[in-house]
């Protein structure tokens, strides 16, 4: 977990004013595994903040990721899902247990866009999604399946 000079600096660097609920939110993402949704770091917050609203906790997140604290990882999962792994990297993508493991950007080939089929897109980064069915999902199925 950051210290709250830690956070601060964060703020400063990304243009925010570093309130109490930010810090727990900010926290609460940081000490979570994986890759959680808006709804998770909503039920961990209100561990802290018992009044915090959930529009306060969307609220903040959507600022978090304006900012480029944070990631989005991906816009088609159903549900917001944040990330604070900010080095280059992608996902592998259950579609049964909705699990998003990380996938470094040297375990893919390089990824490139040629000029002509950008039309003008201004490309700010490459996330791929590598959308199948997990080795736990696979195993259960197997299993159920005997």
């Amino acid at each position: 977990m950051s210290s709250t000079s830690d956070f601060r600096g964060i703020c400063i660097r990304h243009g925010l004013a570093a309130t109490h609920q930010r810090q727990v939110i900010y926290e609460t993402v940081m000490s979570l595994p994986g890759h959680p949704s808006a709804e998770t770091i909503y039920e961990k917050v209100r561990e802290r903040i018992p009044s915090i609203s959930l529009a306060t906790v969307y609220k903040n997140i959507r600022t978090f990721l304006e900012s480029g604290v944070f990631q989005e990882v991906s816009f088609h999962h159903g549900s917001l899902r944040v990330e604070a792994n900010r080095r280059p990297h992608h996902h592998l993508v259950c579609t049964r247990c909705r699990s998003i493991i990380d996938l470094e950007e040297d375990e893919l080939e390089p990824v490139r866009l040629r000029d002509t089929y950008a039309r003008g897109f201004q490309v700010q980064r490459f996330a791929v999604d590598v959308v199948g069915i997990c080795d736990t999902c696979s195993k259960a199925e197997a299993i159920s399946q005997k």
